[in-house]
């Protein structure tokens, strides 16, 4: 049983009573809250697909990385509190306007009031959309109500890892993690270009750092056989937040750095997945936290 009492939800693992106002790693409370629930166009394409992916994003983080994208939200609390309730009328409004699938996004520290919104089964697939930090104790109590796992693997490199994300046991714990969310769901299934199950496997390339994209992706052609995972290879890299005072990260990732772990990336024989052109290294795909679907809570 999830609980937010001497809270172990993540693998910071804080200890913290979030039920008696205590605060952890993520900042938030014993109690959900979302910024936003629409239609979201900009995931991959067998999540978006025409009609969109319903996206709810959830406030707080347990990463809180130096160059996130969404730092209104996850490290500066805006959000609305919703009960397990609301969020299961949320669910079913965003399918009722003909979303292909229920996107989770960075749902972890708040999964005691989001999984009995899950119950009874949704009618669409859930989409379990994280940052790869998770632990498999947690991930768990999640077998049978997750349909497809969209996480990152951000690092191979622990101190790059601890630099941004302050998580130096990222890439041991995100390894763990992934293996489990691939036994859950086994190889991907897609029908009529929508994936109706299995694990996409996300990589941000970042400045400077070509050589920790290069073992990322070594990693999972080691680890599954052709067929079982998607790799999504992201070169959308906005210098953001802290990041940009610090080099290498307050620049683009250039095109010689992607090309090259493009080229690696199909030397490894990692031939299902998605590359990205470089017009998505702008600010403009970042999604207004507006409260936009949850007007009425």
């Amino acid at each position: 049983m999830l609980s937010y009492s001497h809270c172990g939800l993540c693998p910071r693992k804080c200890g913290v009573d979030r039920t008696a106002g205590q605060l952890g790693y993520c900042k938030m409370p014993a109690s959900l809250r979302a910024a936003r629930a629409a239609a979201h166009y900009w995931e991959e394409p067998v999540i978006s697909g025409s009609f969109g992916s319903g996206a709810v994003f959830f406030s707080g983080c347990t990463l809180q990385c130096k160059f996130c994208q969404n730092s209104d939200i996850s490290s500066g609390g805006f959000g609305k509190p919703l009960t397990s309730n609301q969020l299961r009328q949320v669910f079913e409004d965003l399918i009722d306007n003909g979303v292909q699938n229920i996107n989770l996004v960075t749902p972890t520290h708040f999964l005691p009031d989001i999984l009995p919104a899950l119950t009874p089964k949704l009618p669409v697939p859930v989409v379990f959309n994280c940052g790869g930090y998770e632990r498999v104790e947690t991930l768990h109590e999640l077998e049978g109500k997750v349909d497809i796992y969209l996480p990152d693997l951000k690092y191979a490199d622990p101190q790059l890892a601890k630099q941004l994300s302050g998580a130096a046991d990222y890439f041991e714990v995100a390894k763990a993690a992934i293996v489990e969310m691939v036994r859950q769901t086994g190889p991907y299934v897609i029908q009529d270009d929508e994936l109706k199950r299995g694990v996409v496997i996300r990589h941000l390339v970042l400045p400077g750092n070509v050589g920790n994209s290069l073992d990322v992706l070594s990693w999972i052609a080691d680890t599954f056989p052709p067929h079982t995972v998607l790799v999504s290879l992201m070169s959308q890299y906005v210098p953001m937040g802290a990041a940009k005072e610090i080099s290498p990260f307050d620049r683009r990732v250039s095109e010689e750095e992607y090309a090259a772990v493009e080229s690696w990336m199909e030397l490894l024989g990692l031939e299902d997945g998605f590359t990205q052109d470089f017009s998505a290294a702008s600010s403009e795909y970042i999604p207004p936290f507006d409260l936009e679907g949850l007007e009425k809570y």
